[in-house]
């Protein structure tokens, strides 16, 4: 094995890390008689000569080596080299890819479909895998055929021969998976895909494979479904509880028919002949990562100190004790196939979450995060379900769906009245304290304060009082608004107490954020101690904080006139902009504050000139004189200078024409902008009917999808800022008067 492996130069090629000369070493680890040995070898794979999923130069030179691992029987492991050649190789790369390409990019494009071709070329070896003696390769395989071989025709007939006879459940799961992948590359196989699927769904088959076909029913012909789907996926749930499979439980025998021996094949009745040419492939990205396959299957591993150790670690303590622990994975996949079905995935997680499972509630109370996350709905049940596991016994639980709740802001009201009971029977978990870093509130204490219900003041109390305040504290006060009063004292006391020294920002900043969000005037000598005494280190983001506090007094905060008029005369700084800002709305005078504000429009600063064209907005006709040069702005090469530069020039000017125009092409050019230019609509409405701003409008409420969801990640105020701006919309549609949102 690895002949020539030491004729490879493999120290003028670079991984992730630097000279790739450690990869021949890492390659022998794979065939290790050590377990541990093997799993650090993976993990360096991943975490090196293909780390997140990048192929170099050292990589390509791998693959046949990597081939020669998967083909030799004596090697344990095997199934996790065939995911990290289906990782290496899986990469789509079509004619759009290519032209989104810089030259710097070049090379690695080039890397990968070279990764393509060689793994590709030799993704005949899965063929023979598919019956392996070994179950983890068998239950890598079916993926790596379905996403490598250029023949799918040939794959698919495979996968339904080889269904009826492979005695492990998992592995039976993983070519029901492997032929929806085939479907969604290969969009001509979709509809024969999606009949073989509906009858595997529809026979007397273990639920656990009816549920598979389901899944992936819905992600490659969801049309396919059956109208009945909840109740039927629903009655699948409850038989897998009642009779829970085990890996080597292959069921009812599939497919129907006989048991044949393992490696061998058989007819079917419903087998379709094999057609001539291949269709055209429709092809789709393939996830990279570095454990894919359940580990059931695999064996017993040891515990490693590895990325992937770690993983197959943590998924052994999900997974422990489940008598189906491949059953969140499949629901999963059947809620992202259903997608917009709102009604139906709402309906499915509701029957998911009544469960006497608590593991299956735990896995529902996720996916109701994800679901509420990206699309709009009516979740009041939902929400009222998630918030009755707040009272479960199991940590696991009650803390996923206090994670949820906090999440949801106003949507969570359904669930105050547990989040209350769990907040008193849990002070201990009011604050949380980490080895490192400064504490933070606990999430049960964020989603009531977001709730904007008071009596989330006591554990806000009883935050102030610790040693450290928690960092968040003040955005909680702010949520809360005037039902937070009762902490005013407690927020000046901090916050005189706070040394002016190089930690002062992190001490200071939750108290002002509270003050601020209080307008409480009457902390104006501590917020002004700390404008004047701000350090070196971070002190312009301090003064940045101490200036916002002072503004929102309002003219409570006159004393701070005399300091603020002092930095106004320094124009052309941010200090000053943010000084003028603060300056008219405790005075209103517009003389003291528009030449600092007009000199903060010529900064070469974009944030400043931002900031500068928001202060001058707020002046409203009595910065007239600006609006040559807030229109002028209009096509500065920045969308977000273009929409506060147009939305200033509405509230000074008061004509909507043009600032209308231009806040409609940056709402299409940007889902960011959406909210704030939601809310200069709904000052100026209302909207007039059949406008191209009330056409625009009307179409943001229709949509289904959240405007902010995206595909892999998520901010922890998305959903509150979509809410946010379907409010706006109807408040521009309706006319309800000028005013502020918040």
């Amino acid at each position: 094995m690895f002949s020539g492996i030491d004729e490879v130069d493999w120290a003028s090629m670079e991984h992730a890390y630097g000279p790739a000369d450690d990869v021949p070493e890492l390659l022998r680890g794979l065939a290790s008689d050590d377990p541990a040995v093997r799993e650090a070898a993976l993990d360096g794979m991943y975490g090196a000569v293909h780390h997140q999923g990048d192929v170099y130069a050292c990589t390509l030179a791998c693959i046949p080596f990597l081939f020669e691992l998967v083909e030799d029987p004596g090697v344990q492991d095997r199934g996790g080299v065939v995911e990290l050649l289906t990782s290496i190789g899986g990469f789509d790369l079509d004619e759009d890819d290519e032209a989104e390409f810089d030259e710097d990019e070049i090379e690695g494009a080039a890397n990968y479909a070279m990764a393509a071709a060689a793994v590709t070329a030799g993704a005949g070896v899965f063929f023979e895998l598919i019956a392996d003696e070994d179950p983890g390769v068998r239950l890598a395989a079916p993926l790596a055929l379905a996403t490598l071989h250029r023949h799918p025709v040939r794959v698919l007939t495979l996968l339904r021969e080889r269904l009826p006879v492979e005695p492990e459940e998992e592995v039976r799961l993983a070519l029901v998976e492997a032929a929806g992948r085939v479907a969604l590359r290969h969009r001509p196989l979709a509809e024969r895909v999606a009949e073989w699927l509906n009858r595997l769904a529809g026979r007397a088959h273990s639920p656990g494979l009816r549920l598979a076909a389901l899944a992936q029913l819905a992600r490659c012909s969801p049309d396919g479904l059956p109208g009945d789907v909840v109740p039927v996926v629903a009655g699948l749930l409850r038989e897998m509880r009642s009779a829970p499979e085990e890996c080597g439980d292959r069921g009812d025998g599939g497919d129907g028919g006989g048991h044949a021996p393992p490696g061998a094949t058989a007819a079917r009745e419903d087998d379709e002949p094999e057609p001539g040419p291949d269709p055209a492939p429709d092809t789709e990205p393939v996830e990279h990562e570095a454990v894919t396959a359940a580990e059931t299957c695999r064996g017993e591993h040891v515990t490693t100190p590895t990325l992937v150790g770690q993983l197959r670690s943590s998924a052994a303590q999900e997974n422990a004790g489940r008598g189906a622990p491949w059953a969140a994975d499949l629901l999963r996949t059947l809620h992202v196939g259903l997608d917009d079905r709102v009604g139906d995935r709402t309906a499915l997680l509701a029957d998911q979450l009544r469960s006497p499972d608590r593991r299956q509630r735990i896995d529902a109370v996720r996916m109701s995060g994800g679901l509420i996350r990206a699309w709009r709905g009516p979740y009041e049940e939902l929400v009222a379900l998630v918030g009755e596991q707040l009272s479960d016994p199991e940590p696991r639980l009650a803390e996923a769906a206090s994670h949820v709740l906090e999440e949801l802001f106003g949507l969570a009201a359904p669930a105050a009245d547990a989040l209350a009971a769990r907040l008193a029977a849990d002070p201990g978990g009011w604050v949380k304290t980490w080895a490192s870093g400064p504490p933070g509130l606990g999430s049960t204490v964020k989603a009531m304060a977001r709730l904007g219900d008071a009596r989330a003041v006591p554990a806000l109390a009883a935050a102030l009082e610790l040693p450290q305040v928690a960092h968040d504290v003040g955005f909680a006060v702010g949520h809360l608004g005037a039902a937070a009063r009762p902490l005013t004292g407690a927020l000046r006391r901090r916050l005189a107490e706070v040394a002016l020294d190089e930690g002062a920002y992190d001490r200071a900043s939750p108290l002002l954020a509270g003050l601020t969000g209080l307008r409480a005037g009457e902390a104006a000598p501590e917020v002004l101690r700390v404008l004047r005494g701000a350090p070196e280190y971070r002190g312009e983001w301090l003064r940045t904080a101490a200036l916002r506090a002072l503004g929102s007094f309002g003219p409570a905060a006159r004393e701070a006139v005399p300091e603020l008029r002092a930095l106004v005369r320094r124009p052309g700084t941010a200090s000053a902009t943010e000084a003028a800002e603060a300056l008219w709305a405790i005075s209103g005078d517009a003389e003291a504050v528009l030449p600092a504000l007009i000199e903060g429009l010529r900064s070469d600063q974009v944030h400043d000139r931002r900031a500068a064209a928001v202060a001058l907005g707020a002046l409203g006709p009595r910065a007239a004189v600006v609006a040559p040069r807030l229109r002028g702005l209009l096509a500065h090469e920045e969308l977000w200078l273009r929409v506060d530069a147009a939305i200033a020039l509405w509230e000074v000017s008061g004509r909507p024409e043009e600032t209308t125009e231009a806040l409609l092409t940056a709402w299409e050019r940007s889902r960011h902008v959406r909210v704030r230019v939601a809310e200069c609509l709904a000052r100026m409405g209302p909207v007039p009917q059949g406008s191209a701003a009330a056409h625009v409008l009307r179409s943001e409420l229709a949509s289904v999808r959240r405007h902010n969801a995206m595909d892999g990640g998520y901010g922890s105020h998305d959903i509150h800022e979509d809410e946010k701006l379907l409010a706006l919309c109807r408040q521009a549609l309706r006319g309800t008067g000028k005013g502020t949102t918040t």
